[in-house]
């Protein structure tokens, strides 16, 4: 009997170190998802420190002033959401320029707030620092 409850701690701990690591972002090593993740974190996960961590200090230091992923999308964004589909630029024309260590994502993000669609495009900086890729810019808006 005491041999099930070890199998059963030992179980607990595998299936919770699984979790741990699907939530880990900044183990991502594609700019795109990057800029993916970082958005998802943000406006559907609410979660400000994983949106965070995807960011260079002086960046994860701005949004983490904020407090709230709100304020965060309202101030650095002007955006609102409840939920949003966020879809990297994938036409024809690759608006996406990555280079050895940095990288210019554009993602489109088309979700509702209030009942109300909201559509909207933003570009971000991506460098990469210590072969992780962090977000260090926020662009102007490319329309």
């Amino acid at each position: 009997m005491n041999y099930l409850k070890y199998v059963l701690l030992a179980l607990t701990v595998l299936v919770t170190g699984c979790m741990d690591d699907k939530n880990d972002i900044t183990a991502i090593d594609n700019p795109e998802l990057v800029t993916i993740a970082f958005f998802d974190a943000l406006f559907n996960e609410k979660d400000i420190k994983k949106a965070a961590s995807v960011c260079s200090p002086s960046l994860s230091r701005i949004i983490l002033h904020y407090k709230s992923t709100q304020a965060v999308g309202r101030h650095l964004f002007n955006m609102k959401f409840d939920k949003v589909k966020i879809t990297p630029e994938d036409s024809g024309v690759k608006v996406r320029q990555q280079f050895k260590d940095s990288a210019v994502i554009t993602v489109y993000l088309t979700g509702y707030y209030q009942d109300n669609k909201v559509k909207d495009v933003k570009r971000l900086s991506l460098i990469q620092e210590k072969n992780k890729w962090v977000i260090n810019k926020i662009l102007k808006d490319p329309f």
